[in-house]
């Protein structure tokens, strides 16, 4: 039997239509009708994949944008005409004749640019069209996530090659876009079609197992639900109560993050308590009044709360997270959260709410992008397509936590960000010149990791300077830019040390002219050097390695009769006598003879030798040996 797409057309259209009369205008309603009429007769000769009029999609696209995303109308209108110009004849110049600068504006974000030559690569700088629009109008970005939402709930119809391209695309761009402008359904539905073609071997696994988990629990989950509702209505509080799985991709992620199998995975689900509010009812004092009645029946489990209503996440989202003890034995996660606040979890940005919170988090971001645009680029177009886009996915991160000055001022920061990351967002300079920290009063390291409700406290000291190792403690776009850029003003030392050897300043060394023109320094007795000797006899060179201030890793290990105050005199010989930091001290004694290794940094070979004269002379030392790393 023949589908009657005609039909199918008149009603998905005819759907926003009625979904967008009720909140536009007349004359608006007319350029919006006019819009499918062009779209229409534009994508008449082409068909999807999947044998369909093509039309249906940008229909698709229209619709979520109307409906599920709450756009206004001239995203709407931008929604049905975003293919037009990319893939028919019609120009840019008719939609700005017929709907006006803005839906031109909207539809010019949307439509790929064919270049000979790309900047970084045709993915990246389709991103980037799309980012750049960012800093006069998140609209573009709206209409384009509907746009990969149809993508993805129909790519099915794909050669398998195509669904690995547009899912990596997804979970590693517009899942976490989503997710930062608050569009939390939208977020979980791009993550789980993107894992279902990406991994569906491990999607239907999960899946399976979700479902087998539902049906097993599903009898005392159901007794647990009605107890919180008819605890709630017992105290006058009509809620609605419900549990909800977590999604495959959702649980797969923490069964990656926490090393647990799906058994024992915590919190495979949770439950939903959504109360009303009345006009100008107080939502926290009904959540607090909600988790006061729910305690008084259920045990709480201490240091289960995570109160998102005081403090929301930096994409507007707002709840108050406990953990309650079921009458079979298990803690349970509940959520109480106002329906508004549930309202805005799907709207995001489009909510009132979302305007104001996720504002504050897209300010910031418009900023960190001109300083990525404008460092991007610094090597050549591959790697700077790569570093363009990690810098930028850095900033959507998937989530993220508070934490809290000495004088409570809230910094928001990624997941997993350390004391470092934190002293960056404070400032350059303390980031610069950060020594140690104390989280919550105790000692810590600058590059320990924080939780969310950490206080932190960075001290600082003009000695310390960034070091390349500081990178990989670091997640924010600003504490690695700022480690970056210190780096790179250093002047570059004229020669490498070989990292086989590891020579220092005072040794006899020899250079070795590499092809790419760099000299590299070599111990005299480096069977590196001498095999390049033999085959590169021309590209030997004399050097002069002098001491400059560097410090060079040194490790000493000791062999002596153990005794009292050996430690003491160990450390008077290094740190008193010759004013070096001892770096880490560890030893082992076996029938009184004791092994020490101590390491610290040396100027020079001459110093070297000279700490090893000291120690040498010690009492009870019979054996030392140095060397360099």
């Amino acid at each position: 039997m023949q589908t009657d797409y005609e039909r199918i057309i008149d009603e998905r259209a005819q759907h926003v239509f009625d979904i967008m009369e009720h909140r536009t205008s007349e004359a608006d309603m007319r350029r919006l009708k006019d819009a499918f009429g062009l779209a229409r007769e534009a994508h008449a000769p082409q068909v999807r994949k999947t044998g369909e009029p093509y039309i249906l999609h940008p229909v698709a696209v229209a619709n979520i944008a109307a409906e599920e995303l709450h756009l206004d109308v001239n995203s709407v209108i931008a929604a049905f005409l975003h293919d037009v110009v990319e893939d028919t004849p019609h120009p840019i110049g008719e939609i700005r004749a017929r709907f006006g600068d803005d839906v031109a504006f909207l539809v010019d974000v949307l439509t790929k640019k064919e270049k000979k030559n790309y900047e970084m690569s045709r993915q990246v700088d389709n991103f980037r069209q799309i980012l750049d629009s960012i800093h006069t109008d998140i609209r573009p970005i709206m209409v384009k996530l509907a746009d990969r939402l149809h993508n993805m709930r129909t790519l099915s119809s794909m050669r398998p090659d195509k669904q690995m391209k547009i899912a990596g695309e997804t979970d590693y761009f517009y899942a976490p876009l989503a997710n930062r402008l608050g569009l939390y359904h939208v977020k979980t539905e791009l993550e789980n079609l993107s894992f279902r073609f990406r991994c569906p071997h491990d999607f239907e696994e999960i899946s399976k197992l979700i479902e087998n988990d539902r049906r097993q629990q599903s009898e005392r989950l159901e007794r647990f639900r009605r107890q919180l509702e008819g605890t709630l209505a017992e105290a006058g509080i009509m809620a609605d109560v419900v549990v909800e799985y977590r999604q495959p991709y959702s649980v797969w992620r923490k069964m990656r993050k926490f090393g647990d199998d799906f058994n024992h995975l915590k919190y495979r689900h949770f439950t939903d308590v959504i109360y009303k509010t009345p006009p100008g009812g107080d939502e926290k004092a009904i959540a607090l009044r909600i988790y006061s009645i729910l305690t008084d029946r259920f045990k709480e489990k201490p240091g289960g709360i995570s109160n998102y209503i005081d403090s929301p996440k930096e994409n507007g989202y707002q709840s108050f997270h406990m953990k309650l003890l079921a009458d079979f034995g298990r803690w349970q996660e509940v959520h109480i959260t106002s329906e508004t606040m549930a309202r805005n979890s799907c709207l995001g940005y489009m909510s009132d709410s979302g305007r104001h919170t996720i504002g504050l988090w897209l300010e910031k971001f418009r900023g960190s992008l001109r300083e990525i645009n404008s460092h991007a680029c610094a090597l050549g177009a591959h790697s700077c397509g790569i570093d363009f886009m990690e810098q930028v996915t850095a900033s959507f991160y998937n989530d993220d936590i508070m934490v809290f000055t000495p004088k409570g001022k809230a910094v928001v920061l990624p997941q997993k960000s350390s004391c470092l990351d934190f002293a960056y967002e404070i400032s350059e300079n303390l980031g610069n010149h950060a020594k140690y920290a104390r989280v919550n009063g105790f000692l810590s390291s600058i590059k320990a990791p924080l939780r969310r409700g950490d206080v932190v406290h960075v001290f600082a000291d003009d000695s310390v300077h960034p070091t390349a190792d500081r990178l990989e403690s670091v997640v924010t776009y600003k504490a690695k830019k700022a480690i970056t850029d210190y780096l790179d003003s250093l002047p570059r030392p004229p020669f490498r040390r070989c990292p086989v050897c590891h020579p220092i300043p005072g040794e006899e060394v020899i250079g070795f002219r590499e092809q790419d023109g760099t000299l590299s320094i070599h111990k005299r007795d480096c069977p590196a050097v001498i095999r390049l000797a033999s085959q590169f006899g021309d590209d030997i060179e004399s050097v002069d390695f002098v001491p400059d201030g560097t410090l060079y890793p040194v490790t000493v290990t000791v062999k002596a009769v153990d005794r009292y105050h050996l430690f003491l005199d160990l450390v008077d010989s290094i740190s008193n006598k010759l004013n070096l930091c001892i770096d880490s001290y560890n030893s082992s004694t076996i029938d009184s003879i004791v092994t020490i290794d101590i390491s610290f940094g040396v100027h020079s070979y001459t110093e070297l030798q000279k700490i090893v004269s000291h120690i040498s002379g010690i009492k009870d030392v019979d054996e030392v040996r140095a060397r360099t790393s």
